[in-house]
């Protein structure tokens, strides 16, 4: 089972040969482009989750067929309200899942190699994790409304799609109304800044009202620091997929308290036992 979005890799390369030659013959001295180890990282992590997902799909698409199997109530794909319907779900879960990947520290230790690069360009869209299983229960619920589990893995793979289109510098904001409803490069800008007023901001996919609704928003205003609050200063990407996992470890082995343990494991990144307990 190759996943949908694989199609769209050569098109993804080539736009970022097109952005990277951008810099070069129209350079800004605001924006920080890219570098030549930095993107080698970045496609060698995507590289590697794409490899690693193609066994992962096969176990998704059985759940999701069992599950949908058992629910006495199918919807069709003929419908476009069934389209609507996955396409506001599918943007919903997707916003569920990353905020939980940003406020709990074994599932951050997946995501961080997303944010691990201190530049912002469209070869950060393909700086991704080598453990996807992480994400498998936030679209259940759609399997269980009826949704045909074909019918979610193809909106999954037009919500990355379109979210590949967000890391870049090159595109300021947008119509007003655009930016209001949607997700843009400028709300994405936010997402990824290591400043202390964009952390945990700006979870959405393709829409922006989530986060609106639910108080996770912040406009772009300070200029944005890109990469984490600590960096990690490697290009190596067996490094970047799995150092804060053998971080995590590290902290679960010294904890002295199983209520630490589970701190260090499931409370937010950062999370440490109080001094006095």
């Amino acid at each position: 089972m190759i996943p949908a979005v694989v199609y769209a890799i050569p098109a993804f390369v080539l736009l970022v040969v097109v952005e990277a030659l951008s810099y070069r013959f129209l350079p800004d001295d605001d924006e920080r482009g890219y570098e030549l180890r930095d993107t080698v990282t970045s496609m060698s992590m995507g590289a590697g989750s794409q490899v690693v997902a193609v066994p992962w799909k096969v176990v998704t698409i059985l759940l999701y067929a069992g599950v949908f199997a058992v629910v006495p109530w199918h919807l069709s794909p003929s419908s476009a309200w069934t389209w609507v319907l996955l396409f506001f779900g599918d943007d919903l879960a997707y916003y569920a899942f990353h905020r939980a990947h940003h406020r709990v520290r074994v599932l951050w230790a997946s995501h961080v190699v997303h944010h691990s690069s201190v530049r912002f360009n469209l070869s950060t869209a393909l700086r991704q994790s080598w453990t996807p299983m992480t994400g498998l229960p936030f679209w259940l619920p759609l399997a269980l409304l009826g949704v045909p589990p074909w019918m979610i893995l193809l909106q999954q793979a037009f919500s990355l799609v379109y979210q590949f289109f967000l890391h870049t510098e090159r595109v300021d904001r947008l119509w007003r109304p655009v930016e209001w409803f949607f997700n843009t490069p400028s709300h994405h800008r936010v997402h990824h800044g290591s400043n202390n007023v964009y952390l945990d901001r700006n979870y959405g996919g393709i829409l922006i009202v989530w986060d609106r609704l639910l108080g996770t928003f912040e406009p772009e205003g300070v200029r944005v620091v890109y990469g984490l609050t600590k960096n990690i200063d490697t290009y190596n990407p067996v490094r970047v997929a799995f150092h804060e996992f053998a971080a995590a470890w590290r902290d679960v082995r010294a904890a002295r308290r199983w209520r630490d343990r589970a701190g260090y494991l499931f409370g937010p990144p950062g999370w440490a036992p109080r001094a006095d307990a």
